[in-house]
């Protein structure tokens, strides 16, 4: 890549090898590229130096994450191999097994956690009651490398306010229009034959739409290919939004997931099917068509601020992602949408967002749905708790 997303890669690449190593923590949305970025740095480093876990998959009891750490490792295990008695002994014997893991000639190794922050899960568990607090502290004194991703920007946030200045927090950039580019050229048919101008009119086009996701910018491209030739990228947003389409089924996930991190089930999808249907509200008007008080409406729009499905600017809130507000227009009501109603949905989303000089092309009928600019800041901004943040 050439765009924004390579410096971004390098500045993390660069907080790993600084002396001493500073650690990442990496945060963005569901679909930003946080995964796809750990699989980048795994594959350019040294053979044997690095350990991709995928903690919300294997994050199931101590004992059992303590198994897959380990048998899944590069690195060999210098610890007690007498299985746990405990979730509180399986617990230390990973943390001690993160610490004191070391590369090939004794080195420090580099551990990518991506999701972290899913080991909360086992503060369910007897003895267990501060975990995340507990790696913090184990990761900060270890000399080896490490790099955490999670999806959920405001509880990062609050478990890193008391930190220590090793820990850097980094904000996934959107998908600048260069980058998207890059990743078109192999996913997308014919893409690289296109004129300069129509190319760079193309991946600006997606990139809004997709709002700099990378797994949205994909899914596009490749929805593009698989229509053939003059497919065009609002037609292709329509398939996949379509009910079974690639996009719902991931919409579907994103807002299934987050609701059930949250408190509130039933009120907070109220919530998002009224600022579905209007945005941005306030607390007022949403505690109105809610027909709750606004002291529990602000308890619902908190729970929804702490998995990051809605986002407050000048005391108004709106949905985080965008594509999910189509998704929830679409998609959460009785019956599933018809040809038309998506057809409509994605031709309102599209005039709403692509520029007013390129008129916005209403998709056609589909006969079965197949089954922003990044302008961040360069300078490092150190907050008042110690922590880098870099937005």
């Amino acid at each position: 890549m050439t765009g924004p997303r390579a410096g971004f890669e390098r500045r993390v690449q660069g907080a790993l090898d600084a002396i001493p190593s500073r650690i990442p923590v990496v945060l963005g949305g569901c679909g930003s590229g946080r995964t796809w970025l750990l699989h980048r740095l795994r594959e350019r480093a040294p053979r044997g130096t690095v350990q991709y876990v995928d903690v919300e998959r294997c994050a199931s009891t101590p004992e059992r994450f303590l198994a897959a750490l380990t048998s899944s490792s590069p690195f060999p295990w210098h610890g007690d191999h007498t299985p746990p008695t405990s979730a509180r002994g399986a617990f230390d014997s990973a943390l001690q097994f993160l610490a004191t893991a070391s590369a090939p000639g004794g080195t420090p190794c580099t551990f990518l956690l991506d999701e972290a922050l899913e080991l909360r899960t086992f503060e369910s568990f007897p003895g267990l009651r501060h975990v995340l607090r507990e790696l913090l502290t184990t990761l900060t004194a270890s000399q080896n490398h490490f790099l955490l991703t999670t999806r959920y920007t405001a509880r990062a946030h609050r478990l890193l306010r008391d930190a220590t200045a090793r820990y850097e927090v980094m904000h996934m950039p959107p998908l600048a229009a260069s980058d998207v580019d890059d990743l078109l050229v192999p996913v997308l048919t014919g893409f690289s034959q296109l004129p300069p101008t129509d190319r760079d009119d193309l991946s600006r086009s997606i990139q809004v739409l997709a709002d700099g996701r990378s797994s949205y910018v994909l899914a596009i491209g490749e929805a593009m290919s698989q229509m053939g030739r003059g497919a065009e990228p609002i037609s292709a947003l329509a398939a996949l939004l379509s009910p079974g389409g690639v996009l719902d089924r991931g919409c579907r996930f994103s807002y299934e997931l987050r609701l059930h991190r949250a408190r509130g089930y039933g009120a907070l999808k109220a919530i998002l099917e009224i600022l579905a249907a209007e945005e941005p509200l306030n607390l007022t008007e949403i505690s109105i068509r809610l027909r709750r008080t606004p002291g529990s409406t602000k308890d619902y729009l908190s729970w929804l601020e702490d998995v990051d499905l809605v986002a407050s600017r000048q005391k108004r809130y709106s949905f985080a992602d965008p594509l999910l507000r189509v998704w929830v227009r679409l998609h959460c009501r009785p019956l599933p949408p018809s040809q038309e109603d998506v057809a409509r949905e994605v031709q309102q989303y599209a005039f709403a967002r692509l520029p007013q000089s390129v008129p916005a092309a209403t998709p056609e009928p589909l006969a079965e749905a197949p089954v922003m600019v990044y302008a961040g800041a360069e300078a490092e901004d150190r907050k008042g708790w110690g922590i880098i943040e870099i937005d």
